[in-house]
């Protein structure tokens, strides 16, 4: 790569194009932040299309595809947040090794985000932030995740004796430390898809909420099949020809099921609880999943002056969390941010043209669908005198959701932000708006606002 700084439009000679500077502080607080657009690899079912991938190719590819599309080889960006959940030891600097893989300028600072699966959009609401303060004039966010390169490791106490065994002074002392060692020591560990607080999984957890809430399979079934309605057809009207690039031999998404039916999905048997109450199935819950996406942002300065496509605007974003611990169901934070959202913004939740719910489970989304509806519960949580109310599902996951589409967990996100972007490119003039509301592991939430 050559290592000429590209200073082609920046604010004055050598300076980075990505960053501000010598502006007033009070013109640049507060800016309207522009979603360039995004890319991301086609998302698949752990251990198959991308066993031994790691999260920094997955990234690093993702990157690059973005710098293809966007002409930003060479160039320096004001910052790169990225993150992955599933991360191994050696990913400590994720970010910043994956810019360096990339087409971007070496000089690009990166850092690395985890919020669960609320870290896509969580980096993308860290740029955003930067370029509306003025700090920034333009930078990336996203996330990766796969479940296929997961690296096992060995116990605490196996290190713990090896290392007394370094500091002992004699050669008999660092032998008996050495035959201290066991069996049991030498046990490689996973990492567990479990909340440390309770020992449930996630599908545990949800299974709890939707037994609260009386959801039945067949509601969560017709939920999964619209899914995968939505997201077949999104791929058959080429939607997804422009965000989605072709990885390691894959076109599409491989998760998708065009074919699937009510019946088919009803035969499936329960995932999580086996008393005969369970409702959650594999057709009903996201898979495993390997993938990344990215999202360039930028200040309409700076999207102007490089000739960028200006898809939508990044409005808000919001963070809450549940204690799940004292009872409250693990995955209903968003019904709180998306909440919050409303009253700082003075909309209601019929106030939009486009509903993106990461569907982490169909039972999750019914769940946060009837407590928006419910009178006791927007009283009691979310401290309105009336409840919320309905929203038009017919303008809920129109692309396809999480459960058609897949959900690398740091990915999701961007996928999101990409997709509904691109969507609310059609209602440029109109004022267009578009809600996205994330759940995630810890009982935590996060929602973001976007315009056209």
């Amino acid at each position: 790569m050559n290592n000429q700084r590209d200073t082609n439009g920046g604010m004055n000679s050598g300076a980075n194009i990505g960053t501000s500077s010598g502006t007033n502080i009070q013109n640049r607080i507060f800016r309207r932040v522009a979603i360039i657009g995004g890319q991301r690899t086609p998302f698949t079912k752990s251990m198959t299309h991308y066993s031994r991938t790691s999260n920094k190719a997955l990234l690093t590819e993702s990157l690059n595809r973005l710098v293809d599309k966007f002409g930003l080889a060479n160039k320096t960006l004001g910052d790169v947040a990225l993150g992955a959940v599933m991360k191994n030891a050696e990913d400590w600097n994720l970010a910043r090794e994956c810019v360096l893989g990339s087409g971007l300028h070496a000089d690009t600072p990166a850092y690395d985000v985890q919020r669960a699966c609320g870290t896509g959009l969580e980096t993308i609401s860290h740029i955003a932030l930067k370029i509306a303060a003025g700090q920034i004039e333009a930078g990336i966010g996203g996330g990766a995740d796969t479940n296929s390169d997961i690296q096992g490791v060995l116990s605490h106490d196996f290190t713990w004796k090896l290392l007394e065994a370094q500091k002992s002074k004699t050669a008999f002392a660092k032998i008996k430390n050495l035959f201290s060692i066991n069996f049991k020591d030498l046990k490689p560990k996973f990492p567990a898809v479990i909340e440390p607080r309770t020992g449930l999984s996630m599908g545990q957890h949800a299974e709890k909420m939707v037994q609260e809430w009386r959801i039945s399979q067949r509601d969560q079934d017709e939920l999964a099949l619209m899914s995968h309605t939505n997201g077949a057809s999104a791929y058959n009207e080429g939607f997804y020809q422009d965000l989605v690039f072709e990885f390691k031999g894959l076109k599409t998404d491989a998760i998708l099921r065009p074919d699937t039916t009510i019946e088919k999905l009803s035969k499936l048997k329960p995932a999580f609880d086996f008393t005969g109450k369970g409702t959650l199935t594999a057709g009903n819950s996201t898979a495993l999943t390997d993938g990344a996406s990215v999202v360039l942002l930028a200040s309409e300065d700076y999207a102007k002056k490089h000739n960028l496509p200006i898809l939508a605007y990044f409005a808000d974003f919001q963070s809450a969390a549940v204690n799940f611990v004292a009872g409250a169901g693990l995955l209903m934070a968003p019904t709180i941010a998306v909440n919050q959202l409303l009253l700082r913004n003075r909309l209601e939740l019929q106030d939009f043209d486009y509903y993106e719910i990461h569907e982490a489970f169909a039972g999750q989304v019914l769940c946060t669908l009837a407590a928006w509806e419910s009178a006791e519960y927007c009283s009691k949580i979310l401290g309105r005198s009336e409840p919320l109310g309905t929203i038009d599902r017919t303008k809920m996951n129109i692309k396809g959701g999480s459960l058609a589409l897949g959900h690398p967990f740091a990915a999701t996100g961007g996928r999101l932000v990409g997709s509904l972007a691109k969507m609310l490119s059609k209602t440029k003039g109109q004022g267009g708006r578009g809600l996205i509301s994330i759940c995630t592991a810890g009982g935590m939430g996060v929602a973001a606002i976007l315009e056209s």
